[in-house]
């Protein structure tokens, strides 16, 4: 037998064993690895047999030792499914003489760990005995025992290091339902020494000195509410509680905190608060109500307060957070925590202060959570559910900035202190007796401030205790007039604990400093050390200090003392810095500062000092002035120095511009000070636009505001928006008459915020807009508001918009509009109104003499008002118009705007709202757009169009209009004589009527219509009928629905526009509807557009300028598809409606006005020869005078060829357009063969080969002289020859103009050489023409062969012009201007040489042609006729600087005889007369000519 077999005492139980083992080999693997960790199990184990390889695992394990192998095979009995007759086998085998510990002893000693890996032992039952006997005493806090490095070791051995026990499966075994059994032993006795810890720690209420004997057991619940209107929990009570539906004015009960329904997961509640509203109480009572069993769904509740936590440097795990920190078992704490963690749904671990976090939450996160980590990040985990998973956390902060850790789905529910009932309650709990009772309520209802300042319950509390001192031997308002701020609160309670009333200015000012101290430093756990001796005994003895134990290290405790609440310390902080004179003025101003409290998440935290300055505010009052010199034992003057510097600081914050949450702040500090000079200061300051936005208002914070407010004579706006707002705030807002607009919106507000609004809106007597949106209003909350509102006459806009109302709310919200005679808007919008309810509110629309329109668009619902002027004049305060009926003016006529748009209408409702619109008044617009009215809702509101009396619109678009309804739709052209247009588009789903108003209610109609002659047509008796404009785009319209559309059309014969453009008509339909187009009548227009025509199409339409006699305009762009047919509106409206009479061209009316020529316009298309023949011909047949535009993108030769061809068979043609067309360089020849080929052409005007202009005159005109241009055309020397051949045919060519070509020289030339055959009598333009001297000298040449030259001119500079003209007879005397020729020397001779040969020159200019006086000298000696005169001019630049005499010279070497000289300097001009032939010496002329013009020209 081997060595196992003989330890296992048989054979058949070591089979037993390898076979179960067998089964189970993964886990038998983990346990080697665990054993054994230095054996290798690598491939040659994975290979074996599975029987071998237990054998060899059984075989190693063994040869470790006896201590390893009875570990082991306990582990087996603990682990595995073991039936019990084996265990007992197992485990009998080794006895209990070896020291191997039995399964009893295992919760009891918990040593099976420690043998396997040794490790620190746990502290013996009666060291925890004595410990727990010191934490209990009645001074000292069970659960506030901290460690500051890391807690204790004495559990970290054994459930860190050791081999935890795992509770997998039970199986049937009874030494494992034995083990439970103990388990569970061992947590109830833990559970219940918790409880008995708790019950002791809340069952020792002594009273302090001073106190009642109530004072430690007076506990009302505050006001709580969910923050959010979707609440993660779900709670037996439902609307109660965190139910969405639930009401903001419900109280949530403390056990609704925590559901019994909630999901998996993080269970957290945040509980915000600010300072004084009990949130700290709370958590003592749930504490406490647990501990009586009153919370029977957790097994254990763990309270936390941060401000302990904080001393906590190092890092902990959650074993030590709970049973260090908190409570410790009294043995095997590995147990108990793991009941606690297979409990989590039972435990509730309280957080007390999450605002007090002084070490930030660390951003990185271990892969194990249950890693030690610091207090903060344990409670993140928690809140996570990394760590106790399912567990219910709730921490309580005040309203700021929360840490990032804290999740974002978690629940928060607000704090919002006590309402009235509850201070009564706790009035009557404070004070034992009823006439005390009723005293206190008297005083506290008096005095306003005082009741509002209860709101707090710390300062209820405070409140209290004072009345109780002040109370006995007072008459009644004489103890409340004591207490009219918080500040005189305070001081007032430290009157009353003091003994005998005298007041202690040593130890109060010792606390102040102390207090001081801990703020500066974030610190308000004090130890013995930090405060004096005397000191901490004089705070201790009047409860203003508290002590509790505080775990220093393992093993080590100390007491800790903290003031009773922070805004004690704050206080006493304020006293020593009012009262020390080691506080200089600079410091003293420095703490008169606002913080801002916006809820955000960041990493900053709060601070410690939120009362800080109100409490200085408060001191710097006068009433605190005698206490302050009694406690800092100076005079008067002293202290009232230092409240100047608080008030001045004050006072300089009012003006600057204040965040909401500042301007709130500073409220309360100027409310503290009772100055009232500063309030109306700061009143008078505030912007008449003062936005809240995104922070919470308690009722304190509103009171606060009202009474600044009070002191403001001109009117404000305040604003609420997402703030959270404690359900009775609207209450301060009563008498409030400054506020003008009012506005509230936020998911926080229900029904008990709408009641508390509903008592205030009747003594708001200037308020003028109301608006109540996004909150959670039912109809209870607006039943109060209904009551209310008539009440208030003077509102001019309400909006309940998004408040989750039903119809029956929205149906008795609006039975009100007749109580509000100034209103003018009330908006519904984003609430529930069915249909029904919608045709219930169109009926009182059209009933309703105010209402001028009602828009309803999905979940849009607005009425708009309109006061009556009677009404209105009254209300603003014009008596003299009340009592005198006759100066009031007549109302007018009311008008009615009815848009009702994505409604789901259907066609039973149009019926309804048919007969309500019947017998209601002139409707400006009806809007039905977005409904689904389908074809033959659309019919009905069509035909019932005419008795409806619409003014301007009726919208029926989105309805599901189809092609066939079109058809039916179009009834109302004929019946509705008030329609001007009619807008239908099943593309865009439009369809819009468009009314204007009836004629005999027209101002300024004109009965008469005056021409210019002075003849008068008188117009027909009744009155004209309209021409409305029918709009049918985009409906698919075919050829074959054609005639059925104009069957519709036509019987009306007042049809003005139609507009048939984006449908599917094609050429066939287009040349069907030029067939019907005369049985629609005159029309004034007729829209194609995007139809799919081609030219062909187009043609058929030209056929219509002989059919339609109405038609006077067609244009076609094929590219974009825009077909236009159009008529002339003014022939229209001068003549009857009827057929417009055919003028010849050129014929004019008898009213002194020419006749509208018709006109065709072709853009955008491809002109090829034969589609321009095919053109021509079509427009032979139409009546003139005609005009024709064309635009493609090139035209060839032959395209051009062709349409001049035809430009003689179009007699009714006046003009010819080609624009932005690329033609062919060839144009100028083809169009000056015209001047033969085409008398009627008058005008032609080609520019830069793009754009053509030809104008031609009718036979029957007058005749008129020709102009032609060809400018930048590109013409050159070898065209010009051509040109002037071509233009030579013609009679009588008036103007010429070639500028901008590329003649040249050579072109100038050979067009001068041309020039005496071309019949020009006008003017010839060659200007940029690349022109250089030797043009100027062609000219020059040229003169004498041109006698019809009357003048040229020349300018050779930047501009370059060049222009002659002729007369139509021989001219005698001519005209040469040369300007900025530059002549050079060379060019003199030739220059006179054809000077001498031009004899009819009469005149000749030089301008800026001579660089010096050399070639003028040259020129005049050159210069000779045989006979005749000349005037010379010259206008250069150096005649002026010249010398007169200089000048004399030059003009002396003139061949010809000098007649006159004149110079002149300004302009620079030297002109000389000659008269050739030569008679005398020229020095002779010049000198007796010196005598005449000297002083000229000097």
């Amino acid at each position: 037998m081997d060595p196992i077999s003989l330890q296992l005492g048989t054979r058949n139980l070591h089979g037993w064993l390898v076979r179960l083992l067998s089964r189970n080999l993964e886990w038998l693997d983990t346990m080697v690895k665990l054993f054994l960790p230095n054996v290798d199990l690598g491939s040659e184990y994975q290979g074996l047999d599975p029987t071998k390889r237990v054998i060899l695992h059984l075989q190693k394990l063994h040869t470790q030792g006896p201590t390893t192998w009875k570990s082991f095979i306990q582990c087996v009995c603990m682990e595995l499914d073991v039936p019990m007759d084996m265990e007992v086998l197992l485990m009998s085998t080794w006895g209990h003489e070896d020291g191997f510990p039995s399964l009893l002893e295992i919760g009891e000693e918990s040593q099976s760990d420690s043998q396997l890996h040794p490790g620190p032992q746990a502290p013996s039952p009666q060291t925890q005995a004595s410990h727990h006997s010191d934490t209990l005493r009645p001074d000292t806090d069970p659960q506030s025992a901290v460690h500051t490095q890391g807690a204790s070791d004495w559990f970290s051995g054994g459930a860190q290091r050791g081999l935890k026990r795992t509770y997998q499966s039970c199986g049937s075994s009874p030494r494992r339902k034995q083990l439970r059994k103990q388990q569970q032993e061992l947590a109830k006795r833990y559970l219940q020494l918790l409880r008995t810890s708790v019950q002791q720690r809340y069952g020792d209420r002594t009273p302090g000195v001073g106190q009642p004997l109530a004072f430690h057991q007076v506990y009302v619940p505050p006001i709580l509410q969910w923050s959010r209107a979707s609440a993660p929990f779900h709670t037996q009570e439902g609307a109660t509680t965190g139910d969405p539906k639930a009401e903001d004015g419900a109280d949530v009960n403390i056990r609704d905190l925590f559901s019994t329904k909630a999901s998996k997961g993080p269970r957290v509640t945040v509980l915000l608060g600010k300072a004084g509203m009990g949130k700290t109480t709370l958590a003592h009572r749930l504490c406490q109500k647990w501990a009586d069993g009153q919370l029977d769904r957790f097994q254990a509740v763990f309270l936390f307060e941060f401000r302990q936590l904080n001393l906590i440097t190092g890092s902990l795990t959650l074993p030590q957070l709970l049973f260090d920190v908190h409570l410790r078992p009294e043995a095997s704490p590995e147990a108990v925590f793991q009941h606690l963690k297979e409990n989590a749904e039972g435990i509730l671990l309280i957080f007390d202060g999450l605002d007090e976090i002084l070490q930030p939450c660390s951003d990185k996160e271990t892969t194990n959570p249950e890693d030690p980590a610091s207090a903060l990040t344990l409670f993140s985990r928690l809140c996570r559910g990394t760590l106790l998973p399912g567990c219910w956390v709730m921490a309580t902060s005040r309203p700021g900035k929360l840490p990032a850790c804290l999740p974002t789905e978690a629940a928060t529910v607000h704090m919002w202190g006590f309402d009235g009932p509850r201070v009564e309650e706790y009035v009557n709990h404070f004070f034992s007796d009823q006439p005390s009772q009723e005293a206190a309520l008297a005083e506290l209802r008096v005095d306003r401030r005082l009741w509002s300042m209860c709101a707090v319950p710390a300062l209820c509390q405070v409140a209290c205790l004072c009345l109780h001192h002040l109370l006995p031997g007072r008459s009644p308002g004489q103890a409340a007039a004591l207490l009219p701020t918080m500040t005189q609160n305070y001081v007032q309670m430290l009157l009353t604990l003091n003994p005998r009333g005298v007041l202690q200015a040593e130890p109060l000012l010792g606390l102040g400093e102390v207090a001081l101290s801990g703020l500066e430093s974030g610190k308000v756990i004090f130890s013995a050390g930090d405060i004096p001796a005397s000191t901490l005994a004089f705070g201790d003895a009047l409860g203003l200090l508290t002590s509790f134990c505080v775990c220093t290290g393992p093993r080590h405790q100390d007491k800790g003392y903290a003031f009773s609440h922070l805004s004690l310390q704050e206080f006493f902080a304020a006293l020593h810095l009012m009262t020390s004179p080691q506080v200089d003025r600079e410091a003293l101003s420095q703490h008169v500062t606002l913080h801002s409290r916006w809820v955000q998440r960041t990493k900053a935290r709060l601070g410690l000092s939120d009362h800080l300055p109100t409490f200085l505010a408060g001191l710097a009052s006068r009433a605190c002035r005698s206490f302050l010199s009694l406690l800092a034992q100076r005079e008067e003057e002293w202290v009232a120095a230092r409240q100047v510097i608080v008030l001045q600081a004050l006072k300089k914050l009012a003006p600057r511009r204040l965040t909401g949450p500042k301007v709130v702040e500073l409220c309360h500090c100027v409310g503290e000070t009772q100055e009232p000079e500063l309030a109306s200061f700061m009143a008078h300051s505030l912007p008449q636009q003062l936005p809240f936005h995104n922070f919470l208002l308690t009722y304190a914070d509103m009171a606060s505001l009202t009474n600044i407010l009070g002191h403001r004579d001109g009117p404000i706006h305040l604003d609420f928006e997402g703030c959270p707002l404690e359900p009775r705030c609207p209450e301060t807002l009563a008498g409030c008459g400054q506020v003008e607009n009012l506005s509230f919106k936020s998911r926080k507000c229900g029904d008990a915020f709408a009641e508390a609004l509903s008592r205030s809106l009747p003594t708001m007597g200037s308020l003028k807009k109301l608006g109540l949106a996004g909150s959670k209003i039912t109809a209870r909350g607006i039943s109060h508001l209904v009551q209310a509102l008539p009440f208030c006459p003077q509102l001019e806009e309400v909006s309940f918009q998004d408040n989750q109302l039903k119809d029956k709310e929205v149906l008795n919200i609006v039975k009100v509009l007749s109580c509000l005679p100034r209103l003018q808007k009330l908006d519904l919008s984003r609430n529930n109104v069915s249909v029904s309810t919608l045709l219930s509110l169109t009926k009182v629309a059209v009933t309703c003499p105010t209402i001028r329109m009602l828009q309803v668009r999905e979940t849009d619902l607005i009425f708009l008002l309109s006061p009556p002027t009677e009404t209105t004049a009254e209300l603003q305060g014009y008596p003299d118009l009340q009592g005198n009926a006759n100066q009031r003016t007549e109302a007018p006529r009311r008008s009615l705007a009815l848009r009702l748009q994505k409604c789901q209408l259907r066609v039973h409702d149009v019926e309804v709202l048919i007969a309500q619109l019947q017998e209601g008044p002139q409707l400006d617009e009806v809007d039905l757009s977005g409904n689904q009215l389908k074809d033959e809702g659309c019919k009905l509101m069509a035909e019932a169009a005419p008795q409806l009396r619409i003014t301007k619109k009726l919208d029926l678009s989105d309805n599901g209009l189809s092609v066939a309804g079109v058809l039916s739709v179009l009834s109302v052209v004929s019946t509705c004589q008030t329609l001007a247009e009619l807008h239908i588009s099943l593309l865009h789903k439009t369809v819009v009527f468009t009314f204007a108003p009836e004629l005999e209610e027209e101002e300024g109609i004109q009965k008469r219509a005056t021409f210019p002659d002075s003849l008068t047509f008188q117009m027909p008796s009744e009155p004209s009928l309209r021409s409305p404009r029918i709009r049918l785009t985009h409906c698919a319209l075919q050829a074959q629905r054609l005639e059925l559309l104009c069957k519709s059309l036509g019987g009306s014969c007042r049809l003005g526009h139609l507009d048939l453009s984006g449908n599917a008509l094609g050429d066939e339909g287009v040349a069907l509807l030029a067939q019907l187009l005369p049985g629609l009548g005159s029309l004034q227009s007729l829209n194609l557009s995007e139809n799919r025509l081609s030219l062909e199409g187009v043609f058929s339409l030209i056929q219509c300028f002989s059919t339609l006699q109405w038609l006077l305009h067609l244009e076609f762009s094929s590219a974009s598809q825009h077909v236009i047919l159009r008529g002339d509106k003014r022939g229209r409206d001068l003549l009857a409606p009827g057929s417009l009479p055919e003028f010849r061209a050129g014929a004019r009316l008898g009213f002194g006005q020419r006749h509208v020529p018709r006109s065709f316009c072709l853009k955008e298309c491809q002109l090829e020869p034969l589609s321009l023949s095919h053109l021509c011909k079509s427009l032979e047949k139409c009546p003139g005078p005609l005009e024709v535009q064309l635009s493609c993108e090139v035209l060839s030769d032959e395209s051009l060829e062709t349409l001049l061809h035809h430009l003689p068979q179009l007699p009714q043609l006046s003009l010819l357009q080609l624009s932005q067309t690329q033609l062919p360089p060839r144009s100028p020849l083809l169009l000056a063969d015209l001047f033969s080929l085409c008398p009627q052409v008058q005008k032609v005007d080609l520019r830069s080969l793009r754009h053509l202009t030809v104008h031609l005159r009718s036979s029957e005109e007058q005749e008129d002289r020709c102009c032609w241009r060809f400018t930048d055309c590109g013409l050159r020397q070898e065209h010009v020859e051509r040109l002037c051949c071509l233009l030579s045919k013609g009679e009588d060519l008036n103007q010429l103009d070639l500028s901008a070509n590329l003649l040249g020289d050579d072109g100038l030339r050979c067009l001068l050489e041309c020039l005496p055959k071309v019949p020009i009598s006008g003017s010839l333009n060659l200007s940029r023409n690349s022109m250089s001297q030797e043009s100027v000298l062609c000219l020059v040449e040229a003169l004498p062969s041109c006698p019809r030259v009357r003048e040229a001119s020349v300018n050779l500079g930047s501009k370059q012009s060049f222009w002659i003209h002729f007369s139509q007879q021989e001219e005698a005397g001519k005209t040469l201007r040369l300007s900025e020729c530059h002549f050079k020397p060379e060019h003199m001779p030739r220059l006179a040489a054809s000077l001498n040969q031009a004899l009819q020159l009469a005149e000749l200019t030089l301008t800026w042609c001579f660089p010096g006086l050399e070639q003028l000298i040259v020129l005049l000696g050159l210069l000779t006729w045989p006979t005749g005169v000349l005037t010379l001019r010259v206008e250069e630049p150096w005649v002026g600087t010249a010398g007169v005499l200089t000048l004399l010279e030059v003009c002396a070497r003139a061949s010809g005889n000098i007649t006159e000289i004149s110079i002149s300097k300004t302009p620079p001009q030297l002109c000389i007369q000659l008269e050739f032939p030569h008679q005398e010496n020229p020095e002779a002329v010049a000198l007796r000519c010196l005598g005449s013009q000297l002083l000229r020209s000097i």
